[in-house]
């Protein structure tokens, strides 16, 4: 027990005066003499018996009494520490990430814990929370109840140990001030859960489904292309097995084309294809119905009309083999000798080959720097007697290393490596029985840069720096056979198609996405990207004839978006929520060592006014002196 007042508490000294009185009062009897002497005295012995314990009684009561009121005024009570503690902050966190879709006992997770919050939260002291995507600081209960019923779901979700820091970074800097963070989540099993500050405190709500029956669209893709038609396959997933077959639909625009019936009955994932009308572009999204948690039931995609990919052969060599790779529809290719080059071309390609030339002149090397700077792409394929000197002058500037005499000796190219841009994608396997191109010359290169294809030996064949690439040596039908290998068309054919990386047909928001849009701007122009609703500008860099874009956050709702030039259209762009949302499994808090489990937001609130609550006692004090008081009239009128 504590005491608001206890320097009141020295009054219950002053309770000695009446006890001391009482004990040494010097007050005697005076003895008068009677006749019968004997019956008198036995009468005072009586008397006086009697009277000295009604007297007791009566300062007993006093004392009693007096005593309560002194305590009553020094206001007794009962308290916790964080109760007492008159420094206290709250942060709330409430996870509204996807997987708060799924359906509690009383609707979807997140909509009950808001409106728990809402119902529960009162007072006028003044609150921090913060959500996957939002925070606010030091708001009133009355903002937050009007911010709290307009929090949407995000892609977004913290990791326990971010919860920590953001909550953290919303607390003040006093050192004795109580901190509590309210964690409200279903505990989505991201990663481990961190140690707690010492001077945290976390009230946790676990949040779970009634069941975690789930199926979801993961991804679309185009397995193949025709000039009549596309082959588009959708995969299909779900936590368990579905005895009944789920339908997805296909939509172009907003009409419907197709329909397809998945089998679940036997595993949890499937593929389905749709054969679609090669129109050119394609705008659609494909869809299916699951109830638990809906933002995965859609999948939207867009594949513009491709532009044709400008490919520039500077030659002094037999560029036969350059004609027949790239004079396909996708390409626009120009050949030129070097000795008609016209400078003035450079900048508006997008990818360059040098074939053979006996050396780089200066001014050459020059346009040639400037256009890779722009975002072009170049081959270097070097001439057996080619002069070294301007060779390694210009490789320096590139950062493909330099050359070294050569050596005429036969050599295999054995070495693939598989996991370089070029070849991503293009091997089903890692081939270890291929049947490998050979070179009877080459030139030993001294270089940090990637190798992508390399000698039996280990030495580098094929490099490459930031779109510049290098072979060793000429790749001539009378030094190689490599013109006549199946390597030489995906390394050419890749190397053009990234140096104009063209649009997937989605991106995923949260992740940095990188693009390239064949447009032109002038200075100060700008490319936007907008839908029926919403309009940003992203970050971009402009380039000779194209522009680099980079997304992350924006964004934020999943759709087909359109990029403009002022009002000018060019193509379309579609964007998609991150699928990790989907694995319904949970960690267990119960396994977060410091941390106070509630079995619901009304629980939590419930523990937490029991514990602030401070328990008053003065009014039974005084209820007690009243009743000492009563006593005492009563022990002086009927006691005898």
């Amino acid at each position: 027990m504590q005491f608001k007042h206890p320097e009141i508490l020295y009054a219950l000294f002053l309770l000695l005066i009446p006890i001391i009185i009482h004990l040494f009062q010097l007050r005697k009897f005076q003895r008068i003499d009677f006749t019968n002497v004997a019956f008198l005295q036995k009468v005072t012995i009586q008397t006086r018996k009697s009277s000295q314990l009604k007297k007791w009684l009566t300062l007993l009561m006093r004392l009693l009494a007096m005593a309560c009121i002194i305590v009553a005024f020094a206001q007794p009570f009962t308290a916790s520490r964080s109760a007492l503690n008159t420094n206290k902050e709250t942060v709330v966190y409430v996870d509204n990430s996807f997987s708060m879709q799924a359906k509690g006992p009383q609707g979807p997770l997140l909509q009950r814990a808001l409106q728990d919050l809402f119902e529960q939260t009162v007072g006028n002291e003044q609150i921090s929370w913060f959500t996957n995507n939002q925070d606010r600081r030091n708001v009133t209960v009355q903002d937050f109840k009007n911010e709290l019923l307009r929090v949407d779901y995000t892609q977004k979700q913290l990791t326990p140990a971010e919860v920590v820091l953001k909550a953290q970074q919303l607390f003040s800097n006093t050192p004795d001030a109580s901190k509590q963070l309210i964690y409200i989540s279903d505990f989505q099993q991201k990663e481990a859960f961190p140690e707690i500050p010492e001077e945290l405190r976390i009230d946790a709500v676990p949040l779970r489904p009634v069941a975690t029956r789930h199926i979801g669209i993961d991804t679309a893709y185009i397995a193949s292309k025709s000039v009549n038609t596309i082959q588009l396959k959708v995969v299909v997933s779900a936590s368990e097995t579905y005895t009944q077959p789920i339908s997805v639909s296909l939509y172009k625009a907003a009409n419907l084309i197709a329909k397809s019936a998945v089998d679940l009955s036997e595993k949890t994932s499937e593929t389905i294809t749709f054969d679609l009308e090669n129109t050119g572009a394609i705008v659609g999204y494909v869809t299916l119905n699951d109830l638990n948690i809906v933002y995965d039931n859609t999948l939207f995609f867009s594949s513009n009309a491709p532009e044709k990919i400008k490919v520039l052969s500077i030659n002094e060599a037999n560029a036969n083999f350059l004609q027949r790779l790239f004079d396909q529809p996708e390409f626009e290719y120009i050949q030129l000798a070097h000795d008609a080059v016209d400078y003035n071309t450079i900048p508006n390609q997008n990818f360059i080959i040098l074939n053979e030339l006996e050396k780089l002149p200066s001014s050459l090397v020059t346009a040639l720097r400037s256009f890779v700077n722009n975002g072009g792409s170049l081959l270097i394929i070097p001439s057996e007697t080619g002069d070294l000197s301007s060779y390694n002058s210009a490789l320096g500037l590139f950062g493909l290393g330099s050359f070294a005499a050569g050596v005429d000796q036969e050599r295999k190219i054995t070495q693939i490596v598989f996991d370089h841009p070029l070849y991503e994608n293009v091997f089903e396997k890692r081939v270890v029985n291929f049947q490998y191109p050979k070179v009877n010359s080459y030139f030993p290169l001294n270089t940090n840069a990637t190798s992508a294809l390399a000698f039996e030996d280990g030495k580098p064949f094929l490099i490459g720096n930031k779109g510049s690439y290098l072979f060793a040596t000429s790749i001539n039908s009378e030094n190689s056979n490599f013109q006549n290998s199946p390597l030489i068309v995906p390394t050419l054919y890749n190397m053009a198609q990234q140096s104009l990386p063209l649009p997937k047909l989605y991106y995923e928001i949260g992740k940095q996405n990188q693009f390239s849009v064949p447009v032109t701007l002038l200075q100060d122009e700008i490319v936007k990207i907008r839908d029926s609703s919403l309009q940003f500008i992203p970050l971009q860099q402009t380039k000779a004839n194209k522009v680099d874009i980079t997304t992350q956050d924006e964004p934020a709702t999943a759709g087909t978006y359109q990029i403009e030039k002022g009002t000018e259209f060019i193509q379309h762009l579609s964007f998609n929520y991150d699928r990790d949302e989907s694995v319904l499994q949970y960690a267990d808090p119960e396994d977060w060592e410091g941390v106070e489990i509630h079995k619901s937001v009304e629980a939590l609130f419930e523990t937490i006014s029991e514990a602030n609550s401070i328990n008053s006692f003065w009014k039974w004090f005084a209820i007690f002196a009243l009743l000492f008081l009563v006593m005492e009239m009563l022990i002086l009128k009927f006691y005898k």
